[in-house]
């Protein structure tokens, strides 16, 4: 029998026959926060049955509503004995009571997403919402994007068929149906959050682009009028500019503002850009001739480097004043200055060459002089006496200039001295550097009876993966992999010998992809007789860099794994995937072949693998593991 009666707040207590025995703190503060919203009224009656005194009631279901007005009591909000409606029943009722209330499915989240956003519909604002549930404002705002999502994609989250990571990655475009278009055409291997992100962002400027750095990061391109898409699930919340031409314009700016002081040195030319010039590297150039100080010079730069020393000595010591970070700063602008005096360039450099300002491959400003145009390099000649003093930076002879002959002794030792001029300077240009790199190791991977026409010696060791497979033609990644190969194939020239100057075309993007479909062939976590575990070690430290999720690449069945292993070790691993009970069913079997079917039933979706598939955990993460399986225990 139900009755309704009204008992003081302060006369309830907690049933122990309530089968839910934790509540979140946070949980509860959310939970008052709507009841005080609503008038301190419970939309749902407290289940209650007689206490072991006289007047007091055990809360059979309904202990969050209790501590939720508890709470709202010790704040002051109500009174110790508010009047709390609740719906008396018998104590043999008790646990199936709770446990009914308790095990009701919760609301889906995609449901809740929309609840959020038909209150902002209705005109309530952020901080009301956040108030009403208990929630903060920044919790609210995830919700409504997450709501603005296409009803397309919403629906595949319910379905179960995108995860919410996926979902939230498509909240930073409001697009719906370039948000359908992105996950449609990626391929289901490679839809993880951060492809889709990339994926929508193609035509936005990221935060991290070094051009947004250069300019003083989004705050300086806010403030010149510039509009900015915030991702709310990204911890940094960096953003992304939307203005692609006010980044340009901002750029150039700047860099006309440096360039502006370049050219007040005297130069014919002075040309600005915000990527390295392609032609600079083969151009003849002009380099600066070593000045000795004035007697006045010297004695200034003398005292600024004692000074630094002493500056130094005594910030590293922990006794320098508020000041001193500052001084040394100044002294080290002081120091710069000197030394920029030390070398100059000739008059007949400045009225005949030029100079570069531009952005480096790390986003940071590079001021290159004293180079000839092509169509200048004649005069330069005429001007100068020989031309060692404007050497070309491609290395090749002067035409003018017989060709000779050398014994192998001086060849060896002449290409020794160009080996070591190419190293450093290579190793001061990466943009040259990064399209050798991916030059050689595709001529190893694509072309790979070419690997001679590289300069470089790299050796990148690709060993093919079906000798070690039983199933090859099922393995997922081996077929992606061999699909991104036949892709690249169709973009990659014909002529090996073309292949360089084709890189030096490409964008950075296709370049980087291009590396990493070279290095990706290197890769080797095969483990055989004697590998070595160092190896299989690094390989999981990969892994773990990837976020790799390896049952998406990888499944357990009957044939790709319980038929090929012992009977202890199907059951063992039945038993780790899902418990002792389905251990029982597995020994039970008559025989191996009952026991593969029936454990190839039992795995199905449970994401289990086996040990050697899995990317193992960092040490500390193990250990963490571990010591909880331990108190578990």
């Amino acid at each position: 029998m139900t009755e309704i009666i009204t008992v003081a707040l302060n006369k309830l207590d907690v049933d122990p026959k309530n089968v839910r025995k934790t509540y979140s703190a946070e949980g509860i503060k959310e939970l008052a926060a709507t009841i005080r919203a609503d008038g301190y009224r419970l939309l749902q009656n407290l289940i209650v049955r007689r206490g072991d005194k006289k007047g007091r009631y055990f809360v059979t279901a309904g202990g969050r509503r209790r501590a939720a007005l508890l709470l709202l009591a010790d704040a002051g909000e109500i009174a110790k004995d508010f009047p709390v409606e609740c719906k008396q029943r018998e104590a043999e009722d008790a646990t199936a009571i709770s446990l009914t209330e308790n095990l009701h499915e919760a609301m889906h989240p995609a449901d809740q997403f929309e609840a959020f956003n038909v209150l902002a519909c209705e005109g309530k604002a952020v901080p009301d919402i956040a108030a009403r549930f208990g929630t903060t404002e920044t919790v609210v705002r995830k919700r409504l994007a997450l709501a603005r999502v296409s009803p397309v994609l919403l629906q595949q989250f319910r379905d179960e068929d995108m995860s919410f990571a996926q979902l939230s990655a498509f909240t930073v475009s409001e697009d719906h149906e370039r948000q359908v278009t992105v996950w449609t055409s990626l391929p289901s291997w490679n839809r993880d959050p951060h492809s889709i992100r990339r994926a929508l962002t193609e035509a936005m400027i990221p935060a991290t682009d070094k051009r947004v750095q250069f300019i003083g990061g989004l705050a300086a391109y806010e403030e010149a009028g510039g509009s900015v898409k915030r991702d709310l699930f990204d911890d940094r919340n960096a953003g992304y500019a939307m203005d692609a031409a006010l980044i340009e314009k901002l750029v150039a700016e700047k860099l006309e503002a440096i360039a502006a002081t370049v050219r007040a040195e005297g130069w014919k030319w002075v040309e600005c850009s915000a990527t390295a010039p392609v032609e600079f590297h083969s151009m003849r150039r002009y380099y600066p001739e070593i000045v000795p100080l004035s007697e006045e010079d010297q004695a200034a730069l003398d005292g600024a480097q004692a000074e630094y020393d002493e500056l130094a000595e005594l910030i590293e010591s922990g006794i320098a004043d508020d000041e001193a970070e500052v001084k040394l700063a100044d002294v080290e602008k002081r120091i710069k200055a000197l030394d920029s005096r030390i070398e100059s360039y000739s008059s007949e450099a400045l009225s005949l060459a030029g100079a570069f300002v531009f952005l480096d491959y790390y986003g940071r400003l590079a001021i290159e002089r004293g180079f000839v145009k092509p169509e200048e390099v004649g005069e330069a000649e005429d001007g100068v006496e020989g031309t060692e003093n404007i050497p070309s930076a491609s290395g090749e002879e002067n035409p003018r200039v017989p060709t000779m002959s050398h014994s192998a002794a001086l060849l060896e030792d002449l290409t020794a001295h160009k080996t070591a001029a190419l190293r450093i300077e290579l190793a001061n240009n990466p943009d040259v550097a990064l399209a050798a790199v991916v030059h050689a190791m595709l001529l190893r991977v694509v072309y790979p009876y070419n690997s001679e026409q590289s300069a470089l010696q790299l050796s990148l060791t690709h060993e093919r993966l079906e000798p070690s497979m039983k199933d090859a033609e099922s393995c997922k990644g081996l077929s992606a992999f061999n699909d991104l190969a036949e892709n690249y194939g169709h973009h990659l020239p014909g002529d090996p010998a073309d292949l360089f100057d084709w890189l030096m075309e490409q964008p950075q993007g296709m370049v980087l992809s291009l590396l990493a479909f070279g290095a990706a062939h290197s890769v080797n976590a095969v483990e055989k007789k004697f590998t070595e575990r160092k190896r299989v070690e690094q390989a999981n430290q990969l892994g773990r860099a990837l976020k790799v999720t390896m049952p998406d690449w990888f499944e357990t069945t009957g044939d790709s794994y319980f038929k090929h292993v012992n009977r202890t070790t199907i059951e063992l691993a039945v038993a780790e995937a899902r418990g002792s009970e389905a251990e029982l069913s597995v020994r039970a079997a008559a025989r191996k072949s009952e026991a593969v079917m029936i454990s190839d039933r039992l795995i199905a979706g449970s994401g289990w693998l086996p040990v050697p598939v899995r990317i193992a955990p960092a040490v500390a993460e193990q250990e963490v593991e571990a010591e909880s399986i331990a108190q578990d225990a």
